[in-house]
């Protein structure tokens, strides 16, 4: 939480109507700002790996993701949810997430502020920070496989497959490449092409549009140039300018 423990909340439900009831929610009640309120769940699970948000109200069903699909990928983020659901029978599911509450539609302010309350406490309760996550679980074949994110050399979409580069060979994974995008911390991982995503940490040098790690030219897709180009070279913000 950031300076007087105000809850920084984002609002993402597939239904306008609902997305705008929430915002108004969380726009009267003290404690509480909302940072976004959208129907995309893109932006939110951005929003969210940026490390900007504390509380998130989740609509359980929605055509693109499912709010369970979106508790999976933010699991190792610090920020927690409060599901919303017209379907009281999915609910259980979202506890399995550890969500903090659920919200049966239609919402009244009152039960709003009860959930809010729920969150206010747990979210205080944990004022210390775990520490952060080293390593992620990959579907091989059928198990699941943990991965540290310090062997990961590059990873390299195949299709319908992606291959983790490691020290001991390769790890194929029935997963996409957006999907693994979205869940590795951004802070160590780039991606620098459709079919790569790299490791910052061992990167060895770049060269005419190539990225080298360990022994083997990545190259650089197109659209991917000036990302790329603002990660080796940050704009500088001076005193007084945003």
């Amino acid at each position: 939480m950031k300076s007087g423990n105000i809850l920084r909340c984002i609002v993402l439900d597939d239904e306008i109507h609902a997305v705008k009831l929430l915002a108004d929610y969380v726009i009267r009640t003290n404690g509480l700002e909302l940072v976004l309120n959208t129907t995309d769940p893109t932006a939110a699970i951005n929003l969210i790996h940026q490390g900007n948000v504390d509380l998130i109200f989740l609509d359980i069903q929605m055509p693109d993701l499912t709010g369970i699909e979106v508790m999976n990928i933010i699991r190792r983020t610090q920020t927690k949810v409060i599901l919303t659901t017209a379907y009281p029978e999915y609910a259980l599911s979202g506890f399995e997430y550890d969500a903090i509450d659920y919200l049966l539609k239609p919402i009244t302010f009152e039960r709003f502020l009860v959930a809010v309350n729920k969150a206010k406490e747990r979210i205080s309760t944990k004022a210390l920070e775990a520490p952060e996550p080293d390593h992620i679980f990959v579907k091989v074949e059928h198990r699941l496989q943990k991965v540290l994110f310090s062997s990961i050399f590059y990873i390299e979409g195949l299709g319908d497959y992606i291959s983790f580069h490691v020290p001991a060979g390769k790890i194929l994974s029935l997963e996409r490449m957006k999907h693994i995008e979205l869940i590795l911390p951004p802070q160590l991982f780039l991606r620098i092409h459709k079919s790569y995503i790299i490791n910052t940490s061992h990167i060895d040098f770049v060269e005419r549009g190539r990225i080298v790690i360990n022994k083997e030219y990545l190259p650089i897709g197109e659209s991917y140039k000036e990302k790329v180009r603002l990660y080796f070279f940050p704009p500088i913000l001076y005193p007084g300018t945003k």
